[in-house]
């Protein structure tokens, strides 16, 4: 069994995440009373790792800095007072620094248990997560409404699209190419957007000039203000994220105070930051898992493949691209225990 494994961290701050990442090796730990010890066999790559790489989310987060974040493997060892998982449990863990690293050492409340350590259980621990609880428990997710998702065809934009659908919605649902705008038609959009040869805003204008009754951002720029433009009465904007604005920091902006788009319709904008929300996951993680293995769910994942530790800033620069389609992940080698 190695004595030793590899790690991602960050030596310096930069949203640059090649930049700021290094690869580093360390003994591998033992697990403490109530600890296990994971073999990670896949980690997910998200949006939002330049902004653990540029310190934003722990005012004194000190360097190095271990990355990543959500991760699926086996445990392989666990502490003497532990009583909810044993050796050979295949689990997801959701720890800020716990997810590009070949072993993982949580406690064991932080392990969910799965049936395997598939690449569709990794998505749903975050990205399906996100969309569930946001949607239903902040959102107040109905029927027969209109709803729009942005970067419908992401991680957890396709869970949202989904869901909606699954609620009795109709679902609109933006992206960037024709093959995305596709592949949101298979998993029940009704009326994909291609931003890059439609205008969002036309679009709403000429289609939907009651306006939008939900709305899942993750985009945050313009196409924020957009959506904030085009809420109906009673409208609801859930703000999850602002991808567009991650690299370079949030932009300043000079504009009239938000209420004044929002008094008038008594619509409202709720952040959500899913940490925030962790009494609810077991219940969705039991219900998501549920629906994917009876096939009413869709759990896409990215075709491409990236593999070890040292994949992980192309896997980082990929997502970034906008290329992706679906869930991106890392995979990991299966080590000799």
């Amino acid at each position: 069994m190695a004595e030793t494994y590899k790690k991602l961290v960050a030596s310096t701050f930069s949203t640059d995440f090649r930049e700021a990442a290094e690869v580093v090796e360390e003994e591998r730990p033992s697990p403490g009373p109530h600890e296990l010890l994971v073999q990670n066999r896949y980690a997910a790559v998200n949006a939002t790792d330049v902004n653990i790489t540029a310190g934003r989310y722990d005012a004194d987060a000190t360097l190095p800095l271990d990355l990543g974040v959500e991760a699926t493997g086996t445990v392989i060892a666990v502490g003497d007072k532990v009583r909810q998982a044993e050796v050979g449990d295949a689990v997801v863990t959701s720890t800020l620094g716990g997810g590009y690293r070949e072993y993982h050492l949580v406690h064991e409340s932080n392990a969910i248990p799965v049936p395997k350590p598939s690449p569709e259980a990794l998505s749903i621990m975050v990205s399906g997560l996100t969309a569930s609880i946001a949607l239903e428990e902040v959102g107040n997710l109905g029927n027969d409404e209109t709803v729009l998702v942005t970067a419908a065809a992401g991680g957890t934009g396709q869970y949202a699209v989904q869901l909606a659908r699954l609620a009795g919605n109709h679902v609109i649902g933006t992206c960037s190419t024709d093959e995305k705008a596709a592949f949101l038609e298979e998993i029940g959009c009704d009326r994909p957007i291609n931003y890059r040869t439609e205008d969002v805003a036309a679009v709403l204008d000429e289609e939907y000039s009651d306006g939008l009754d939900l709305v899942y951002e993750a985009v945050g720029g313009p196409l924020f203000d957009t959506c904030v433009q085009h809420l109906g009465r009673h409208g609801r904007l859930l703000s999850i994220g602002y991808v567009s604005e991650y690299e370079d920091g949030p932009e300043k902006i000079t504009r009239e105070r938000i209420y004044t788009d929002l008094i008038g319709r008594s619509a409202s904008i709720h952040g959500f930051f899913l940490p925030h929300f962790a009494t609810h996951f077991e219940v969705h993680m039991k219900k998501l898992m549920q629906r994917q293995r009876s096939g009413v769910l869709d759990v896409r994942i990215d075709d491409r493949v990236f593999e070890g530790i040292e994949a992980i800033p192309d896997a980082v620069e990929y997502l970034q691209s906008g290329a992706s389609m679906g869930k991106v992940v890392v995979q990991f080698p299966e080590a000799q225990q």
